[in-house]
Protein backbone atom coordinates (compact mmCIF):
# COMPACT_ATOMS: atom_id res chain seq x y z
CA UNK A 1 0.00 0.00 0.00
CA UNK A 2 1.51 3.53 -0.89
CA UNK A 3 -0.05 6.58 0.89
CA UNK A 4 -0.28 10.23 0.14
CA UNK A 5 -0.61 12.01 3.55
CA UNK A 6 -1.45 15.74 2.93
CA UNK A 7 -0.90 18.57 5.57
CA UNK A 8 0.16 21.52 3.52
CA UNK A 9 0.26 24.26 7.35
CA UNK A 10 3.16 24.79 9.69
CA UNK A 11 5.69 22.55 11.79
CA UNK A 12 2.89 22.22 14.81
CA UNK A 13 -0.13 20.96 12.03
CA UNK A 14 2.44 18.41 10.67
CA UNK A 15 3.37 16.94 14.13
CA UNK A 16 -0.34 16.40 14.81
CA UNK A 17 -0.53 14.38 11.77
CA UNK A 18 1.69 12.31 13.24
CA UNK A 19 -1.05 9.54 14.15
CA UNK A 20 -2.64 9.25 11.01
CA UNK A 21 0.76 8.67 9.99
CA UNK A 22 1.93 6.14 11.83
CA UNK A 23 -1.75 4.32 11.21
CA UNK A 24 -1.19 4.54 7.30
CA UNK A 25 2.80 3.45 7.69
CA UNK A 26 1.33 0.59 9.09
CA UNK A 27 0.08 -0.75 6.29
CA UNK A 28 2.78 0.33 4.24
CA UNK A 29 4.72 3.41 2.67
CA UNK A 30 3.79 7.20 3.45
CA UNK A 31 4.55 10.10 1.08
CA UNK A 32 4.26 12.86 3.20
CA UNK A 33 2.90 16.15 1.48
CA UNK A 34 3.16 19.51 3.24
CA UNK A 35 4.11 22.83 2.92
CA UNK A 36 7.58 24.78 3.44
CA UNK A 37 6.81 25.94 6.96
CA UNK A 38 6.10 21.92 7.44
CA UNK A 39 9.06 20.61 6.20
CA UNK A 40 11.18 20.24 9.44
CA UNK A 41 8.47 18.95 11.43
CA UNK A 42 7.98 15.61 8.35
CA UNK A 43 11.63 14.84 9.20
CA UNK A 44 10.84 14.08 12.14
CA UNK A 45 7.96 11.84 12.54
CA UNK A 46 8.27 8.26 12.56
CA UNK A 47 6.78 6.45 9.65
CA UNK A 48 7.32 8.71 6.62
CA UNK A 49 9.48 6.74 3.68
CA UNK A 50 9.40 10.38 1.71
CA UNK A 51 8.15 13.78 1.76
CA UNK A 52 6.90 16.13 -0.58
CA UNK A 53 7.17 19.95 -0.41
CA UNK A 54 4.72 22.19 -1.80
CA UNK A 55 4.19 25.97 -1.29
CA UNK A 56 0.23 25.85 -1.68
CA UNK A 57 -1.52 28.97 -2.36
CA UNK A 58 -4.76 28.23 -0.37
CA UNK A 59 -3.14 27.57 2.63
CA UNK A 60 0.33 29.16 3.15
CA UNK A 61 0.51 33.18 4.29
CA UNK A 62 1.70 34.86 2.58
CA UNK A 63 0.26 32.72 -0.09
CA UNK A 64 2.46 32.51 -3.14
CA UNK A 65 0.88 33.01 -6.34
CA UNK A 66 -0.92 30.51 -8.54
CA UNK A 67 1.28 29.09 -11.76
CA UNK A 68 0.45 26.38 -13.77
CA UNK A 69 3.97 24.80 -13.99
CA UNK A 70 4.72 24.87 -10.54
CA UNK A 71 0.84 22.93 -10.14
CA UNK A 72 2.11 20.83 -12.80
CA UNK A 73 5.02 19.45 -11.03
CA UNK A 74 3.16 18.95 -7.95
CA UNK A 75 1.01 16.74 -9.97
CA UNK A 76 3.99 14.85 -12.27
CA UNK A 77 5.54 14.25 -8.80
CA UNK A 78 2.22 12.56 -7.42
CA UNK A 79 1.85 10.53 -10.26
CA UNK A 80 5.23 9.34 -10.06
CA UNK A 81 5.16 8.07 -6.65
CA UNK A 82 1.89 6.09 -8.13
CA UNK A 83 -0.36 5.89 -4.55
CA UNK A 84 -3.53 4.08 -4.08
CA UNK A 85 -4.98 6.25 -1.79
CA UNK A 86 -4.39 9.63 -0.16
CA UNK A 87 -5.72 11.50 3.13
CA UNK A 88 -6.10 14.77 2.89
CA UNK A 89 -5.99 16.50 6.11
CA UNK A 90 -7.02 19.78 6.63
CA UNK A 91 -8.03 22.37 9.66
CA UNK A 92 -12.31 22.88 10.39
CA UNK A 93 -11.79 26.33 8.23
CA UNK A 94 -9.94 24.83 4.96
CA UNK A 95 -11.48 23.11 1.98
CA UNK A 96 -9.70 19.49 0.63
CA UNK A 97 -11.25 19.75 -2.36
CA UNK A 98 -9.03 22.16 -4.03
CA UNK A 99 -6.00 19.54 -3.38
CA UNK A 100 -8.20 16.50 -3.94
CA UNK A 101 -8.94 18.12 -7.73
CA UNK A 102 -5.07 17.86 -7.93
CA UNK A 103 -4.63 14.19 -6.89
CA UNK A 104 -7.31 13.29 -8.90
CA UNK A 105 -5.67 14.55 -12.33
CA UNK A 106 -2.14 12.87 -10.53
CA UNK A 107 -4.27 9.58 -10.91
CA UNK A 108 -4.95 8.97 -7.30
CA UNK A 109 -7.51 6.08 -7.25
CA UNK A 110 -9.26 7.22 -3.87
CA UNK A 111 -9.06 9.97 -1.69
CA UNK A 112 -10.00 10.73 1.82
CA UNK A 113 -10.69 13.70 3.57
CA UNK A 114 -13.22 15.67 5.66
CA UNK A 115 -15.73 17.94 3.79
CA UNK A 116 -18.91 20.08 4.74
CA UNK A 117 -18.43 21.18 1.00
CA UNK A 118 -20.65 18.63 -1.60
CA UNK A 119 -17.26 16.52 -2.93
CA UNK A 120 -18.52 15.51 -6.76
CA UNK A 121 -15.93 12.93 -7.85
CA UNK A 122 -13.19 14.74 -6.06
CA UNK A 123 -13.76 12.15 -2.68
CA UNK A 124 -14.07 8.31 -2.40
CA UNK A 125 -14.68 8.87 1.76
CA UNK A 126 -15.94 11.94 2.93
CA UNK A 127 -16.45 12.63 6.61
CA UNK A 128 -18.86 15.22 7.49
CA UNK A 129 -18.75 15.49 11.53
CA UNK A 130 -16.80 18.41 12.82
CA UNK A 131 -17.15 18.11 16.32
CA UNK A 132 -14.51 19.97 18.89
CA UNK A 133 -11.92 17.22 19.16
CA UNK A 134 -8.34 17.43 19.32
CA UNK A 135 -6.56 17.96 15.97
CA UNK A 136 -4.70 14.69 15.99
CA UNK A 137 -7.78 12.62 16.67
CA UNK A 138 -9.76 14.56 14.00
CA UNK A 139 -6.95 13.43 11.54
CA UNK A 140 -6.35 10.06 12.87
CA UNK A 141 -10.27 9.67 11.97
CA UNK A 142 -9.36 10.41 8.00
CA UNK A 143 -6.96 7.54 8.60
CA UNK A 144 -9.57 5.24 10.31
CA UNK A 145 -11.99 6.31 7.89
CA UNK A 146 -9.59 5.10 4.79
CA UNK A 147 -9.09 1.50 6.62
CA UNK A 148 -6.34 2.55 8.45
CA UNK A 149 -5.55 1.15 12.22
CA UNK A 150 -2.74 2.11 14.10
CA UNK A 151 -0.08 -0.93 15.24
CA UNK A 152 -0.88 -2.35 18.35
CA UNK A 153 0.66 -1.01 21.24
CA UNK A 154 0.25 2.93 19.99
CA UNK A 155 -1.70 4.42 22.12
CA UNK A 156 -2.35 7.53 19.21
CA UNK A 157 -0.22 10.18 21.06
CA UNK A 158 2.58 12.67 19.35
CA UNK A 159 5.57 10.96 18.48
CA UNK A 160 8.80 12.08 17.25
CA UNK A 161 11.84 10.28 16.10
CA UNK A 162 14.40 10.51 19.49
CA UNK A 163 16.80 13.67 19.51
CA UNK A 164 19.68 13.23 21.74
CA UNK A 165 20.64 16.71 23.70
CA UNK A 166 23.69 17.78 24.70
CA UNK A 167 22.15 20.36 27.22
CA UNK A 168 22.77 19.41 30.98
CA UNK A 169 19.10 19.99 33.65
CA UNK A 170 17.41 20.58 35.26
CA UNK A 171 15.55 23.90 33.63
CA UNK A 172 12.85 24.97 32.58
CA UNK A 173 11.78 26.24 28.08
CA UNK A 174 10.13 29.61 27.76
CA UNK A 175 9.34 29.83 24.29
CA UNK A 176 7.77 33.17 23.57
CA UNK A 177 7.13 33.44 19.88
CA UNK A 178 4.43 32.58 17.46
CA UNK A 179 3.95 33.19 14.06
CA UNK A 180 0.66 34.40 14.43
CA UNK A 181 0.87 37.31 17.40
CA UNK A 182 -2.72 36.73 19.10
CA UNK A 183 -1.70 33.34 20.04
CA UNK A 184 1.05 34.28 22.54
CA UNK A 185 1.68 37.22 25.39
CA UNK A 186 2.84 40.15 25.52
CA UNK A 187 6.93 40.24 25.45
CA UNK A 188 6.77 42.25 29.12
CA UNK A 189 4.74 39.50 30.26
CA UNK A 190 7.32 37.26 29.22
CA UNK A 191 9.91 38.97 30.54
CA UNK A 192 8.30 39.13 33.87
CA UNK A 193 7.69 35.36 33.81
CA UNK A 194 11.71 34.51 33.37
CA UNK A 195 12.59 36.78 36.26
CA UNK A 196 9.77 35.37 38.63
CA UNK A 197 10.50 31.81 37.49
CA UNK A 198 14.43 31.85 37.88
CA UNK A 199 13.75 33.98 41.67
CA UNK A 200 11.99 30.80 42.05
CA UNK A 201 15.22 28.69 41.70
CA UNK A 202 14.80 27.63 38.01
CA UNK A 203 17.15 27.63 35.24
CA UNK A 204 15.45 29.15 32.24
CA UNK A 205 16.25 28.68 28.85
CA UNK A 206 14.69 31.09 26.18
CA UNK A 207 14.17 29.65 22.42
CA UNK A 208 12.93 31.07 19.10
CA UNK A 209 13.39 31.06 15.65
CA UNK A 210 15.93 32.77 13.40
CA UNK A 211 13.54 36.13 13.14
CA UNK A 212 12.83 35.92 17.10
CA UNK A 213 16.24 36.87 18.13
CA UNK A 214 15.12 40.26 19.59
CA UNK A 215 12.06 39.42 21.44
CA UNK A 216 14.12 36.35 23.18
CA UNK A 217 16.70 38.42 24.11
CA UNK A 218 14.40 41.43 25.70
CA UNK A 219 12.17 38.10 27.99
CA UNK A 220 15.81 36.42 28.36
CA UNK A 221 17.15 39.89 29.78
CA UNK A 222 20.16 39.25 32.58
CA UNK A 223 18.28 36.27 34.20
CA UNK A 224 17.31 33.82 31.04
CA UNK A 225 19.25 31.98 28.95
CA UNK A 226 19.05 33.40 25.29
CA UNK A 227 18.51 30.54 22.61
CA UNK A 228 17.42 32.64 20.30
CA UNK A 229 18.06 31.23 16.60
CA UNK A 230 20.30 28.57 17.92
CA UNK A 231 17.73 25.20 17.10
CA UNK A 232 16.54 23.63 14.56
CA UNK A 233 13.17 22.05 15.26
CA UNK A 234 15.12 18.96 16.09
CA UNK A 235 17.57 20.37 17.70
CA UNK A 236 14.49 21.88 19.84
CA UNK A 237 13.09 18.52 20.09
CA UNK A 238 16.10 17.21 21.86
CA UNK A 239 16.34 20.30 24.23
CA UNK A 240 12.76 20.08 25.26
CA UNK A 241 12.70 16.48 25.97
CA UNK A 242 15.49 17.39 28.81
CA UNK A 243 13.37 20.18 30.28
CA UNK A 244 10.76 20.15 33.22
CA UNK A 245 8.66 22.11 31.34
CA UNK A 246 7.55 24.49 28.31
CA UNK A 247 5.63 27.43 28.73
CA UNK A 248 4.56 28.46 25.74
CA UNK A 249 1.63 30.48 23.63
CA UNK A 250 -0.59 28.14 21.32
CA UNK A 251 2.35 27.67 18.68
CA UNK A 252 4.47 24.89 17.23
CA UNK A 253 6.47 24.15 19.79
CA UNK A 254 3.85 23.30 22.06
CA UNK A 255 2.86 20.22 20.16
CA UNK A 256 6.70 19.45 19.89
CA UNK A 257 6.71 19.28 23.80
CA UNK A 258 3.43 16.95 23.74
CA UNK A 259 5.80 14.47 21.43
CA UNK A 260 8.90 14.28 23.89
CA UNK A 261 6.22 13.81 26.48
CA UNK A 262 7.80 17.37 27.73
CA UNK A 263 4.45 18.86 30.14
CA UNK A 264 3.65 22.03 29.02
CA UNK A 265 1.93 25.68 30.82
CA UNK A 266 -0.47 26.50 27.53
CA UNK A 267 -0.63 30.02 27.17
CA UNK A 268 -3.49 29.54 24.86
CA UNK A 269 -5.42 32.58 23.77
CA UNK A 270 -9.11 31.45 22.41
CA UNK A 271 -9.02 32.92 18.85
CA UNK A 272 -9.58 29.35 17.86
CA UNK A 273 -10.50 26.56 20.30
CA UNK A 274 -8.26 25.13 22.89
CA UNK A 275 -10.66 21.87 22.52
CA UNK A 276 -8.98 20.95 19.28
CA UNK A 277 -5.66 22.89 19.56
CA UNK A 278 -4.66 22.52 23.04
CA UNK A 279 -0.97 20.15 23.46
CA UNK A 280 -2.49 16.88 23.20
CA UNK A 281 -0.30 15.51 25.97
CA UNK A 282 -0.05 16.87 30.03
CA UNK A 283 -0.57 20.84 30.21
CA UNK A 284 -2.01 24.02 32.03
CA UNK A 285 -4.12 25.41 30.38
CA UNK A 286 -3.97 29.32 31.01
CA UNK A 287 -6.12 32.46 29.41
CA UNK A 288 -9.37 33.54 29.68
CA UNK A 289 -11.63 31.32 27.04
CA UNK A 290 -14.58 33.50 26.94
CA UNK A 291 -13.04 36.69 25.86
CA UNK A 292 -14.16 38.62 23.24
CA UNK A 293 -11.76 37.25 20.80
CA UNK A 294 -13.35 34.06 20.99
CA UNK A 295 -13.18 32.05 17.46
CA UNK A 296 -12.45 34.88 15.67
CA UNK A 297 -9.23 33.27 14.23
CA UNK A 298 -7.92 36.55 14.70
CA UNK A 299 -3.81 37.03 13.72
CA UNK A 300 -3.51 40.18 15.47
CA UNK A 301 -5.78 40.83 19.18
CA UNK A 302 -8.84 42.54 18.35
CA UNK A 303 -9.27 43.81 21.81
CA UNK A 304 -7.20 46.27 23.31
CA UNK A 305 -4.77 45.56 26.00
CA UNK A 306 -4.65 41.64 24.50
CA UNK A 307 -6.86 41.05 28.00
CA UNK A 308 -7.47 37.20 27.11
CA UNK A 309 -3.60 36.91 27.99
CA UNK A 310 -2.37 39.69 29.16
CA UNK A 311 -4.88 39.17 32.15
CA UNK A 312 -2.62 36.25 33.62
CA UNK A 313 -0.34 37.14 36.30
CA UNK A 314 3.35 35.94 35.66
CA UNK A 315 3.04 34.20 39.05
CA UNK A 316 0.24 31.84 38.04
CA UNK A 317 2.46 30.70 35.32
CA UNK A 318 5.44 30.19 37.72
CA UNK A 319 2.71 28.10 40.41
CA UNK A 320 1.72 26.18 36.96
CA UNK A 321 5.33 24.93 36.33
CA UNK A 322 5.59 23.77 39.38
CA UNK A 323 2.47 22.15 39.75
CA UNK A 324 3.42 19.94 36.27
CA UNK A 325 7.18 19.41 37.79
CA UNK A 326 5.44 17.97 40.70
CA UNK A 327 3.33 16.09 39.08
CA UNK A 328 5.83 14.82 36.68
CA UNK A 329 8.70 13.87 39.87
Amino acid sequence: MRTIVARLDSDGDVLLAGPAVRAAAAAGEVTLLVGPAGRQAAGLLPGVDDVLVWACPWVANPAPAVDAADVDRLVDAVRQRRPDVALVLTSFHQSPLPLALLLRLAGVPRIVARSIDYPGSLLDVRLTDDADIPEAERALAVARAAGFELPPGDGGGLAVLPQPSTTPGPYVVVHPGASVPARTWSPDRWAEAVAVLTGRGHRVLVTGGPGERALTARVAGAAGVDLGGRTTLAELAGLLAGADALVVGNTGPAHLAAAVGTPVVSLFAPVVPAARWAPHGPHVLLGDQTAPCRDTRARDCPVPGHPCLDGVDPRRVADAVDELIGVRA
